[in-house]
């Protein structure tokens, strides 16, 4: 068995190392683990790779445009497979989205040979495993899943995963946040959303309808959004139809989202579905309390109604609404989440999630 006294030969593999949470992940993890005198070796298949992050990088997607898709996908196997192969690594950690079979079936097979542990960060399941169940065993029968929610854990139990699925939270770096989030002041009276604009699911347009009628518009309360997207304008264009482009502010991708976190009135997230919400974490962080829909999965399992924030019902934009009226309006109630914030998250500290990682690969990888 692995302790951690011995220095560990760790792969870590994502899509980039930039955009989203489970990349985030990847790069915090890498960090943690390279501060501890473990060697890591991180691979990203897409070339993007703005986070920060430790050990050594092979970016085998750099290049892309040189070759036809069927070249590109052929020539990443291989390159993956000599990865792995000629690092021998002692674990491997696969933070990717995984939806096609036959391209799974072969890295499990045939480049994963020792114990792999392969993240799941969506309640979506179909971003990493098969619809049949038989597939889903057959593919990772000799691997764990890892889930980064208790809901998405009890999910995937229904496939039949039992003693090869286990669950870790998202990590975030606390003392990092604390250095960041004062890196530059904000001095705007607003809530903020935070999220890709590349497809439907955090429901920006849904989310704008509904804070035009709150009463935050007339006590000049901005609603800024932070990110980016192929949606993004017609986003701008509902705002303005609704008369509220000096109202919705878009600022675009963020390199460092901290400060308007903290100088934020609170934080609201108006999901479909989520995986476990980094927004909500990072937004807790800075002391500045959480609006959200009690979608699939995640928000249950971080906010405390009435505590740290407000746990909306499923979809209900009337009562999201309501929900940013109590925010303002309920002084009391606005001061004990903003009170709890930082404190409810510390369990989700990296020096916390990280040592449950080790302890997972001690455990389970011989």
């Amino acid at each position: 068995m692995q302790n951690h006294s011995k220095s560990l030969k760790i792969a870590l593999i994502g899509d980039c190392l930039a955009g989203g949470g489970a990349e985030k992940v990847h790069a915090l993890l890498s960090i943690y683990f390279e501060k501890l005198g473990h060697k890591v070796s991180n691979c990203v298949i897409i070339d993007w790779v703005a986070y920060e992050f430790s050990g050594t990088i092979f970016n085998i997607g750099k290049g892309d445009e040189k070759n036809s898709s069927f070249q590109r996908k052929i020539s990443k196997f291989f390159q993956l497979k000599s990865f792995i192969k000629s690092n021998d690594f002692d674990v491997v950690i696969d933070f990717r989205m995984r939806q096609n079979v036959l391209q799974e079936f072969l890295i499990s097979k045939f480049i994963y040979k020792k114990k792999a542990f392969y993240t799941v960060h969506s309640g979506v399941l179909d971003f990493y495993l098969p619809k049949s169940n038989f597939i889903s065993r057959l593919l990772y029968s000799n691997h764990f899943l890892v889930s980064v929610s208790r809901a998405i854990q009890e999910k995937i139990t229904l496939k039949g995963f039992k003693n090869k699925l286990l669950q870790v939270y998202n990590p975030i770096d606390i003392a990092s946040i604390d250095k960041q989030k004062n890196e530059y002041n904000i001095n705007e009276n607003y809530i903020l959303a935070i999220g890709r604009m590349n497809d439907e699911i955090k429901q920006f347009d849904k989310l704008i309808d509904a804070y035009s009628k709150s009463k935050l518009p007339s006590q000049n309360i901005a609603l800024v959004i932070v990110g980016e997207g192929k949606n993004k304008e017609k986003l701008i264009k509902l705002s303005k139809q609704l008369k509220l482009e000096d109202k919705v502010v878009f600022k675009g991708f963020v390199t460092n989202p901290f400060p308007y976190y903290k100088n934020a009135l609170f934080t609201i997230l108006s999901s479909k579905n989520e995986g476990f919400p980094n927004v909500l974490v990072e937004s807790l962080a800075t002391d500045t309390a959480v609006v959200s829909f009690d979608c699939f999965s995640g928000p249950n399992e971080i906010i405390i109604h009435g505590k740290n924030g407000l746990l909306i019902e499923n979809q209900n934009f009337e009562a999201l609404k309501n929900a940013m009226n109590t925010m303002i309006d309920d002084t009391e109630l606005y001061k004990v989440c903003k009170y709890n914030a930082k404190k409810s998250i510390e369990m989700f500290d990296i020096e916390n999630i990280g040592n449950q990682w080790l302890e997972l690969i001690k455990n389970k990888v011989s």
